[in-house]
This record gives structure tokens, sequence and C-alpha cells, in this order.
């Protein structure tokens, strides 16, 4: 019999930011564990709805990171998910973001609005896994494999 491997190292999907817009607390602290049980060191963002996390990435409250990819609840306070996402896209600086919808909505409606803005993927919550580390591993083999564009600086309109 070997003897155990030792824990694996923390790494990073190449330099990629990720950005959480999620108002439920608990959703997003094991998301965070989630993330921090994979050992993916990837710094990541929190915003508790769209306002803060659209003002984030339009340079009015920090300087966003070129690459990132966007985890948003759907129903959250001020800004819903979806809002969020039809502001992105009407964008020119943002327009080309990578966004995945987390929820517990399986209302196809909101499923159908989601896809016709284009985001990424439409993730439910029960479905991601035992304290989300479903989610985690597949979004972490999405970006290993996938190039996403560099996003302009703020102002600078496409």
């Amino acid at each position: 019999m070997s003897p155990p491997l030792p824990p694996a190292p923390e790494r990073l999907s190449r330099a990629l930011n990720i950005i959480l817009v999620e108002d439920d607390d608990g959703d997003a602290k094991a998301v965070l564990r989630a993330f921090a049980r994979a050992r993916i060191a990837n710094p990541i963002l929190r915003f508790r709805d769209g306002l803060e996390a659209l003002a984030f990435l339009r340079g009015e409250t920090g300087t966003p990171p070129e690459t990132y990819v966007i985890l948003a609840d759907i129903k959250m306070p001020r800004m819903t998910g979806l809002e969020l996402v039809a502001e992105i896209r009407r964008d020119p600086n943002l327009r080309q973001a990578i966004v995945f919808i987390m929820t517990t909505s399986g209302d196809e409606r909101d499923k159908f609005e989601a896809y016709a803005q284009n985001i990424a993927g439409y993730i439910l919550k029960n479905r991601a896994g035992a304290d989300f580390l479903d989610l985690v591993g597949t979004l972490d083999h999405y970006w290993r494999v996938i190039e996403l564009p560099r996003m302009p600086p703020p102002g600078a309109a496409s």
C-alpha cells in the first residue's frame, strides 16, 4: 500500500477573476467554501445585487479585472440578475462578458429570458451539488479549456 498523497496545492485557473453577484449570505458563503475546498485560489469579488456589480464593472467603484466570469443570482433586490445581464449586453465595454445565472428558479420564462441574453449557462442551485462542489468543479473545467476575451477598461468603447 502506498502512502497517502499530500493535499493538492492551491491552484489558479489561469488569470481569471470570479465576480459573484449573490444577495444571500448563506449561498455566497457556500460558493466561497466550495472554491476553497476545491483549492481554487482565483480571486472572488462578491456583490449583493446587480447595481453594485454593474457600478464596479463600469469602473465607478473600483478597477475591474481584465478577465472574469460572472456568477449571478436571479432574484436579488434593487437589480435582478436578469436585469444585470440586460445592462451588460447593452454596454459596449461589457457585452462580451461571460455570465452564468445561478438560481433556485426553474421557471421556463426565466430560463428563456436568460438564454435570450446569451448567458453561458443557467445553473439551478439545487443541482449544483452538495455545498456547490459540482458547480465549482464544472466551472473549473470550463475555464481551463476555453479562452476568455480581455475586457476593455471602463469607458473605452469598442
